[in-house]
């Protein structure tokens, strides 16, 4: 952590103007950009600092979102998708405009409804280079593709792997009606070589859900 700056002190919160949410380190905050047609800015509150004219200043990580990292957005990458970044900066408090929570992948995939506060990461970024950590992540269907939380996908009764409707020429709609799902490959399969399986419309297992209601 940086040191304090001579003149200035530490504090341990940061009241947002205008509310009465309280800010402490360790906590993500949305920040005001400087242009105002864009979605707020989010970053992770490393230190609050205080001068002798009681101005207040945070040291800040930013997280990026898809599009502003160096490869762009993805097919993958979720409407709520964050990375969090190695750039650091120091910023007037002034500019937060309210308090979020970055869930991590797998806690944001349990949420029963997401609010517009909620974000999630799976991937830090370094700025610079536009590499991520960790650099693979599991895939799946046969288009494979990285789990975006806000598809819905199937799972087969006989391989255990999940699929996206569209790539098994289903529509959403069609999907959710199944009682039951066997994938084309292991469909063409001996009968007594598929172990019995259930197919569960809420598709809770292994972190994939169904599309959560957005409130926006």
């Amino acid at each position: 952590m940086a040191k304090t700056r001579p003149g200035r002190k530490d504090v341990d919160s940061y009241t947002i103007r205008g509310t009465n949410k309280i800010v402490r380190a360790g906590d993500c905050v949305l920040m005001r950009p400087s242009d105002t047609s864009k979605p707020p800015y989010v970053a992770r509150v490393e230190m609050i600092e205080q001068d002798n004219r009681n101005n207040v200043k945070v040291r800040v990580r930013w997280y990026y979102r898809p599009e502003e990292s160096i490869g762009g957005r993805r097919q993958f990458h979720g409407a709520k998708e964050l990375f969090l970044s190695d750039h650091y900066d120091v910023q007037s408090a002034h500019t937060i405009e309210g308090k979020c929570v970055v869930h991590s992948f797998k806690n944001y995939t349990k949420l029963e409804n997401v609010g517009a506060e909620d974000y999630y990461c799976r991937f830090e970024y370094k700025a610079a280079s536009g590499a991520f950590t960790p650099d693979r992540v599991a895939v799946y269907c046969k288009c494979e593709m990285p789990y975006n939380p806000d598809d819905l996908m199937v799972q087969c009764e006989g391989c255990k792997d999940w699929y996206h409707p569209a790539c098994m020429g289903m529509t959403i709609e069609e999907a959710k009606k199944l009682d039951h799902f066997v994938c084309s490959e292991c469909s063409s399969d001996d009968d007594m070589k598929k172990p019995q399986a259930t197919f569960s419309a809420s598709l809770g297992a292994d972190g994939k859900v169904e599309p959560k209601r957005r409130k926006r």
